[in-house]
């Protein structure tokens, strides 16, 4: 089984070279985030999304990924984003300290279930009480490419729905209530769906999952209007 040392050795190479392409969805975010919120971008890889929502007039985004190379290429292209490199958990921000996270095609990419835990419980941590999370994600696919490709590398991960790529990566999809579950044990209340196609590293096209979700509690004085 692929270590999760390996894992964040094909980002730090192979990985950090590719050119992302899950897109975002500013219609959906307009009806659940305003302008001044402050936005944590997980898992942003070299900032493509986080220089978007700059663009969009999103004033205070910061962007987190593991990966010092996709950090390293992001403020090469993006120069004057707030792009971080952190490898650990807990991040370095206090409790209910951002209005709102994005989880772009990062699960996808964890094929653990422990990690995959360990990112949405810290999401859970970091966005106030009545702030939102916005995960996109790739469920399991029915077409025949991708039913081979899952039973193919079943056994050898142990999961259904784990697969390797020829360049080393190692990749998961998910059942649609997995994605769901996760996000509610992290203390948060699906609010609306959204699923669509959309283009993958690889250069073939597959159904994604957009989940917005509510963070449960009451909303902190202060915090920017829901």
């Amino acid at each position: 089984m692929t270590s999760s040392q390996d894992l964040l050795g094909f980002w730090e190479t192979t990985g950090s070279a590719k050119t992302f392409t899950h897109p975002l969805d500013p219609e959906l975010l307009d009806g659940y985030l305003p302008r001044t919120a402050l936005v944590l971008d997980y898992g942003c890889g070299y900032g493509r999304l986080t220089a978007e929502l700059v663009k969009l007039g999103y004033g205070a985004v910061r962007g987190v990924d593991v990966s010092a190379a996709l950090i390293a290429r992001g403020r090469r292209e993006h120069p004057g984003l707030d792009l971080m490199r952190c490898a650990e958990f807990p991040l370095p921000f206090e409790d209910a300290a951002f209005d709102a996270a994005l989880l772009f095609a990062v699960l996808t990419c964890v094929p653990e279930d422990a990690a995959q835990s360990a990112i949405i419980a810290e999401l859970g941590r970091l966005v106030r009480p009545g702030g939102v999370l916005y995960l996109s994600d790739v469920p399991l696919q029915d077409d025949a490419y991708h039913q081979e490709l899952y039973g193919r590398f079943a056994q050898q991960h142990g999961t259904y729905g784990v697969f390797e790529t020829p360049d080393g990566g190692v990749f998961r999809h998910h059942a649609p209530e997995r994605l769901r579950g996760l996000v509610r044990e992290a203390g948060f209340s699906v609010v609306r769906e959204r699923v669509g196609s959309v283009a993958t590293l690889d250069g073939r096209t597959a159904e994604r999952l957009q989940i917005i979700a509510r963070r449960e509690g009451r909303t902190r004085p202060g915090a920017a209007p829901e």
